[in-house]
């Protein structure tokens, strides 16, 4: 993959569907237009700073592996090891299963489906996009291509319309919520850094992009600006046509901002929208975990079915298949919006050891890589707040990889030994 994919890739993942049908769980923690363009820099901000961490990581480590082996080199193998587990048992599955099923509701506004009908369309996504990633990255990577610039090109329609149709609406100072202070600002950017989430994930490629070195850099940095600027424009967009209470409270603000557009038939053109979006953003999020369950195999970690080779495709075929069986039985089960919220303190617990691994490998204390570790302190500390008995729950589903961890090394160690002995070594 060259530049222009790369730089798709990171913009298809993160730009999802929850710009579109999730802004007033950002925007609901703050009561004024300038604090909701506060929080959103803020979080474009931070995103931008564990960007240019993975990217100073990607010089160093060009293979692919991404998160998983910077963790390992910079901080320890177990960090790098957990890293994946959390990754395959709530992480990434977690939001594949999300994704698909937001995709499957949308759907429903334009064809009524029932609770088993939502669910077998949302597998029927996971499938048909772990499918195409089967065959190979470059028919994964133009897949992911096609989305972006589909969801970008919606994007400037929905700006270009708002800005020859929509007369303004005049705002109230703020929208009397009652929502004020730095507790509530900080929420309001959690909320945020989950919407700009999946900055990282390009990492995981990397050696199936062209000078991974160059590229990945220049990719990050080029598709995290290119989705603070959509994301700040959307959201100008959005109060430009409708009041600050509305925006603060509506869970489809983009369907309202298209019913005061165009209409009745509004609804239709936000869920195809949201399902182009949706669709993006499942494509790379597959595309990417088993690069990294492959790196675990290689290094003796996961089993070793998931560092096989496809023979004829070269794709981690296996890995591809593990991970939408289990993103499919979390659809199933309903256990998708668990671990949806997960996310966020999952990852940005990892995102912490990252920026301290960097500033440990590089023995220099830089502003991003600080930046990123404050950051994180915040959002974890804010999550275990908020719901201390939830996140219990899925950091002990993190750390329960510890023992596996350990129980993997031994065996490794004793095959090790054997090998030794066989040989007629010491």
């Amino acid at each position: 993959m060259g530049l222009v994919r790369t730089t798709a890739m990171v913009v298809g993942i993160i730009v999802g569907a929850s710009i579109f049908v999730q802004p007033s769980e950002v925007s609901r923690h703050v009561s004024s237009i300038p604090a909701m363009f506060a929080v959103w820099t803020a979080a474009g901000l931070l995103s931008m700073a564990g960007a240019m961490v993975a990217a100073r990581f990607a010089r160093k480590f060009p293979q692919t592996g991404g998160v998983y082996v910077y963790l390992k080199e910079s901080v320890s193998p177990a960090a790098g090891f957990l890293w994946g587990w959390a990754m395959f048992w709530s992480a990434q599955s977690g939001i594949i299963a999300a994704i698909a099923v937001v995709l499957a509701r949308y759907l429903g506004v334009l064809v009524p489906l029932t609770d088993q009908a939502t669910r077998a369309v949302a597998i029927g996504s996971i499938a048909l996009l772990s499918g195409i990633n089967y065959f190979g990255v470059r028919a994964g990577s133009s897949v992911q291509t096609a989305f972006t610039i589909a969801k970008i090109a919606a994007i400037a329609a929905i700006l270009f319309a708002v800005a020859l149709l929509a007369p303004p609406v005049v705002h109230a100072q703020t929208a009397g919520t009652g929502a004020s202070g730095m507790e509530q600002f900080l929420l309001a950017i959690s909320a945020g850094l989950f919407a700009y989430g999946g900055w990282h994930q390009v990492t995981y490629a990397a050696g199936e992009t062209i000078q991974p070195e160059r590229t990945i850099p220049r990719a990050l940095i080029a598709g995290m600006l290119i989705v603070t600027a959509c994301y700040l424009a959307l959201n100008a967009a959005y109060l430009h046509v409708l009041p600050l209470s509305t925006v603060l409270n509506s869970p489809h603000i983009a369907a309202d901002a298209a019913q005061a557009l165009i209409g009745p038939r509004a609804a239709a053109m936000v869920a195809m929208l949201v399902m182009v979006s949706a669709l993006g953003g499942l494509s790379g999020v597959v595309l990417e975990g088993p690069r990294v369950y492959y790196a675990m195999a290689e290094d003796g970690l996961a089993p070793r079915a998931m560092g096989v080779a496809h023979p004829k495709f070269q794709t981690p075929h296996l890995a591809v298949l593990a991970q939408g069986l289990w993103a499919c039985a979390l659809v199933l089960t309903g256990t998708y919006r668990t671990l949806f919220t997960r996310v966020v303190y999952t990852e940005f617990l990892f995102f912490g050891f990252l920026a301290i691994g960097l500033m440990r490998f590089e023995r220099r204390i830089g502003i991003a890589p600080l930046l990123l570790m404050a950051g994180c302190v915040v959002v974890v500390a804010n999550q275990v707040a908020a719901d201390w008995k939830e996140s219990a729950v899925g950091l002990l589903m993190v750390f329960a990889g510890l023992p596996v961890y350990y129980w993997r090394k031994g065996f490794l160690k004793k095959g090790t030994d054997r090998s030794i002995h066989a040989g007629g070594g010491p």
